[in-house]
């Protein structure tokens, strides 16, 4: 569910805790979490609803004047409008994570049997990570070519990499997090 930098603002001052979404299926599920730039969404109601009954606080709810506002946001898409009910849990715990830069050997060590349980036989987080410490900000398809990888696949397998806090997002590629140049100089000389 993409959320515009304005809406995430109005969400976490709490002005807004309703979004609408047209969808042919839904992206997201009532109980669940999703993580912005903002930080940590929590996803309350997940409801099919019809645009003529969309009440006048259900717009105000989500930041509308006016029903004409809702339907120029909508614009044409097709599909089932849905009405989602959120609010904002808090900052994203992978932040404090990444900025970390002391890592216990127990943590080591817990990183390490991660990251050998991801490369299943196919070793390739060290080689990623080596990558990125090597090239900030090299777009992902030329990482993903260079570990003979499908740029989809490399692109979730770094959010796996990023959700332990070894990486980082750039607007274009990735870099290391204080906490990834540390573990992979600890494995550099383990090795």
């Amino acid at each position: 569910m993409l959320i515009t930098a304005e809406d995430l603002e109005a969400i976490v001052s709490g002005q807004v805790d309703t979004a609408f979404r047209r969808w042919e299926k839904p992206t997201v599920k009532a109980g669940g979490t999703l993580v912005t730039s903002a930080g940590i969404l929590a996803i309350d109601a997940v409801d099919v609803v019809g645009i003529k009954t969309v009440d006048p606080e259900d717009l105000a709810r989500a930041g509308f004047a006016g029903r004409d506002e809702l339907n120029a946001m909508l614009g044409k898409r097709e599909g089932t409008l849905y009405r989602i009910r959120l609010h904002y849990l808090g900052e994203d715990p992978r932040v404090a994570l990444r900025e970390s830069d002391a890592l216990s050997d127990a943590e080591f060590d817990e990183i390490s049997q991660t990251l050998a349980r991801m490369d299943g036989g196919n070793p390739w987080t060290r080689r990623a990570l080596d990558l990125i410490q090597e090239g900030p900000g090299v777009p992902a398809n030329e990482l993903a070519e260079t570990l003979g990888m499908e740029k989809v696949k490399f692109k979730n397998s770094v959010r796996r990499l990023k959700a332990l806090g070894l990486t980082e997002s750039l607007v274009i590629g990735y870099d290391l997090s204080p906490r990834g140049r540390v573990w992979l100089t600890r494995a550099r000389s383990a090795d």
